[in-house]
């Protein structure tokens, strides 16, 4: 029973709150031409419909700054924003007729309850009176004329209701949010934005890359040529000096090694090829400084694009909370959802990240916006820091 109440319920309280705020809207008309107000005053009513429809609708970009101009060029060339100044016009025409029937309908139900069982109460000549004046006077009309109003009115509330309420919430949504085309326009603009910041993490990858193979183990390599040509030399010239020369050689071999593999690791982990991303992480997690607990949920066949982000994300994360975080613990989950992969890395730190200060989230965030990616980041000062991000990991 509760459950086939709640839908007219919900309609009628929603129809009830329009009438005082499409009077509000009325009365402040002339605010509501003014970027601010308007896009505060449209967003309480956007989120009123969507609760109301039970859908997720996309947010809306803040408003923009600027004076006159500013706002005249917005109105020529943003269709969308031209939407939202016919927006109070639409709510007053439909939110207080809308309102205005629900109001009196609800009212005449009560006043029929009322003419049924306490008629007898008010004094002669003032007692309640049903839809087209008609007093109630005796019990004949309190058991018939005001018992089918009741009824009648009960029927319009419980199917009118609902519908001339979705008919408002369709009409407000409609208004304040962009259309497909406008949705497709900023979500080209969005990619493409993304896909220039990843070409450029692409170009500072391979001069780093250069840089590393260039500064470090070609040096490194040259130096044990070198050494080699003179242990070459050596052997008839000053037979003392070959065995020093040898594990000098040795020895640079060794390191260049490592810094081959700290190149390539930086690049695509091995590990991740080794162990998988599951794996990886436990490595990470275990090596952290600060105590870190993993929760991997079921993961399935995660592309190598996806796995490398997910990596590099839960590793700058540690690292950011073992440097800047005084974090004592730390938690990160992993887990996949659908076509979405989810990690979340969070800390019990001193908060107060910021991205601005090179701690590392840029780098995060630009990993992600290159995959068409998310990326939300919560660090009061005082604590705690999280960091929530979703890929695409395909079907």
């Amino acid at each position: 029973m509760p459950g086939r109440w709640a839908q007219p319920l919900r309609g009628t309280g929603y129809l009830l709150g329009c009438l005082p705020t499409a009077l509000v809207t009325l009365v402040a008309l002339p605010l509501l031409v003014l970027p601010a107000p308007a896009h505060a005053w449209g967003d309480w009513h956007r989120r009123r419909a969507r609760r109301l429809l039970g859908v997720a609708v996309p947010a809306r970009p803040a408003a923009p700054p600027g004076g006159p101009r500013a706002w005249w060029r917005r109105m020529r060339d943003d269709s969308g924003a031209r939407r939202g100044m016919l927006w109070p016009v639409a709510h007053v025409a439909t939110g207080l007729p809308f309102g205005l029937a629900v109001l009196l309908c609800v009212g005449n139900l009560f006043t029929a309850l009322v003419a049924m069982t306490l008629w007898w109460v008010f004094p002669a000549g003032s007692g309640p009176h049903l839809i087209g004046d008609v007093p109630v006077t005796d019990w004949a009309r309190a058991l018939t004329a005001a018992p089918l109003q009741a009824v009648v009115l009960a029927a319009a509330a419980w199917w009118g209701g609902p519908l001339l309420a979705r008919a408002h919430a369709q009409i407000c949504l409609a208004l304040l949010l962009p259309s497909a085309t406008e949705r497709l326009a900023r979500r080209v603009e969005v990619l493409t934005r993304t896909r220039a910041g990843a070409l450029d993490a692409h170009a500072a990858e391979l001069r780093r890359i250069e840089r590393d193979l260039h500064d470090g183990v070609q040096a490194r390599l040259v130096a044990v040529a070198v050494r080699l040509g003179v242990t070459r030399e050596s052997l008839t010239d000053a037979p003392e000096s070959v065995t020093r020369l040898l594990r000098e050689a040795h020895e640079g071999i060794e390191e260049a090694m490592t810094e081959l593999r700290t190149v390539v690791r930086t690049t695509y982990p091995p590990i991740l090829a080794d162990r998988g991303l599951g794996g990886a992480l436990a490595a990470l997690a275990a090596d952290s400084v600060v105590p870190t607990r993993l929760h991997v949920g079921t993961l399935d066949a995660v592309p190598a694009a996806a796995e490398s982000v997910a990596y590099f994300v839960v590793a700058e994360a540690l690292t950011n909370t073992a440097k800047h975080g005084r974090a004592t613990r730390a938690e990160v989950h992993v887990r996949r959802t659908g076509a979405r992969l989810s990690i979340e890395v969070g800390d019990d730190g001193i908060g107060g990240a910021d991205e601005t200060l090179g701690t590392g989230i840029a780098g995060i965030r630009r990993r992600v916006l290159a995959l068409d990616g998310t990326v939300r980041i919560t660090s009061p000062p005082g604590g705690p820091t999280r960091i929530a991000v979703e890929v695409p990991c395909g079907s």
